[in-house]
């Protein structure tokens, strides 16, 4: 009976929480749709079905809106059950921190941004014969860019110290590749992170007080020692 009285608590609990940031799960179950779509796809179809959607430059020079809506409904390789875990960590709290019209502008802002930043990177190094010509044709679709601009604006919701913390973190965790891979990929993400941070005015006078890493602890740590009590006291 307890099993059950807690799993029906649980079952309460994440229904609450997918309903406190509808944006974000709608968005997610928009791409379990197109996931179970491409895996029945052949291999040829799939790649050009994803062209047709992808920002590269010839794309983004023939028709801009379509293709900046539709890359982000799409995943490029992987599984869907990572982003639901990602979605569900950073797009749902910047989503319930925000709300929803804040979260979107960030997520979507940062999407086109870093995708006009990273593609004209990628014309000048194919303009300047650095990159091939047939890169205006690159694969490039995804939700990792409005991904990477979240991550970086939810480091003002956590109380200082720890935020500067988690910022050299996001720093570290994005700037790395760049320094090692220069793919316009890259510089994409890390512009996204830059973007995410200038958000900044956008999370003023937003929810309450800033979230403290180490009260969280003391709280953990405190159920945890009273659970070990009382199962102490059982077996005595």
């Amino acid at each position: 009976m307890r099993r059950f009285t807690y799993g029906v608590r649980l079952l309460r609990r994440v229904r609450g929480y997918i309903r406190s940031a509808p944006g974000t799960y709608l968005w997610l179950a928009a791409l379990f749709v197109t996931t179970i779509a491409m895996h029945h796809m052949s291999p040829e179809f799939e790649a050009d079905f994803l062209r047709q959607r992808s920002t590269n430059i010839h794309e983004l020079s023939t028709n801009p809106r379509r293709v900046l809506i539709a890359s982000a409904f799409w995943i490029d390789g992987g599984g869907w059950l990572p982003y639901a875990v990602l979605y569900s960590v950073f797009h749902a709290q910047a989503e319930r921190w925000l709300g929803t019209l804040r979260w979107l502008i960030v997520a979507f802002g940062t999407h086109v941004a870093a995708t006009f930043i990273s593609e004209g990177a990628l014309l000048w190094a194919i303009r300047h014969d650095y990159a091939p010509h047939s890169a205006v044709n690159t694969l490039d679709v995804g939700v990792s860019y409005a991904l990477a601009g979240v991550v970086a604006v939810l480091t003002y919701r956590i109380a200082r110290p720890y935020r500067y913390l988690y910022l050299v973190a996001i720093l570290v965790i994005y700037g790395a590749p760049l320094l090692s891979g220069r793919t316009f990929t890259d510089l994409g993400h890390f512009a996204s992170v830059l973007i995410g941070l200038a958000c900044y005015p956008l999370t003023r006078g937003q929810g309450g007080a800033p979230w403290n890493p180490a009260d969280t602890l003391r709280t953990v740590g405190r159920e945890t020692g009273f659970s070990g009590a009382r199962a102490k006291d059982r077996l005595s």
